[in-house]
């Protein structure tokens, strides 16, 4: 229990942080908003069109919009040496990646909340009648990205040229989370709309491996 209680209380303090500043909401929001409006002007797609090529096109805006918010994730803290401080506060080295992990993924389903009705008009798509079950996949996808995010962050805060080094072991690590998510999406915006039960289980399980992965050896990762 007292690791709840530490994760409870650093999920607060990150949050507490991100909303009394919004750099890093007002970033993502603003580089989402912008690739949604130029692919709806540029290519001024159909209905069928935005059915088959929107899903991929709003979840690669979400994945590189996800690794702009989890480049600083670990770097604040080491201002002061906070994580050490960190450390020395809590039980368990994993309520740290838990609180951190929990943070980017209500941030980004956040984001992608805001922007789902803007991506809706901009496209001509009809979300209302699905948004329970695509705000289910987009829980389970934030949370995929969000977990292999921060394992990634506090390996690249500890490395040289560390805003090169997140996006390259990142992208190719969350290739099963991309097409699972876009799969499933894609499916809730056809003409007939299906919860895929298959990518759902998919981003499921790829979820489930990477926290357990990251309970096992996250304290190695916050190792100087």
């Amino acid at each position: 229990m007292r690791i709840l209680s530490n994760t409870a209380v650093l999920l607060g303090k990150e949050l507490q942080t991100e909303f009394r500043s919004r750099e890093l909401l007002t970033t993502t929001i603003v580089f989402i908003l912008i690739v949604i409006v130029l692919f709806s002007f540029t290519f001024d797609p159909s209905v069928s069109e935005s059915r088959r090529f929107g899903p991929g096109l709003l979840w690669l805006a979400f994945l590189f919009s996800a690794s702009l918010m989890l480049q600083p994730c670990f770097l604040k803290e080491k201002t002061n040496d906070t994580l050490s401080a960190l450390r020395l506060c809590v039980a368990d080295p994993f309520a740290i990646f838990l609180a951190k992990l929990l943070a980017n993924a209500c941030l980004l389903l956040l984001v992608q909340l805001l922007l789902l009705p803007i991506f809706a008009v901009f496209y001509n798509i009809k979300v209302g009648a699905v948004f329970p079950q695509l705000a289910m996949v987009f829980l389970f996808g934030s949370l995929g990205v969000s977990v292999t995010g921060t394992a990634l962050s506090a390996i690249s805060a500890q490395v040289r040229m560390r805003e090169l080094m997140l996006p390259l072991l990142l992208l190719p690590l969350l290739v099963p989370i991309l097409i699972s998510s876009t799969e499933a999406t894609a499916a809730l915006l056809e003409e007939k709309p299906t919860l895929r039960l298959d990518w759902l289980g998919i981003l499921i399980a790829f979820d489930v491996v990477f926290l357990t992965a990251l309970w096992l050896f996250g304290e190695y990762l916050l190792e100087e």
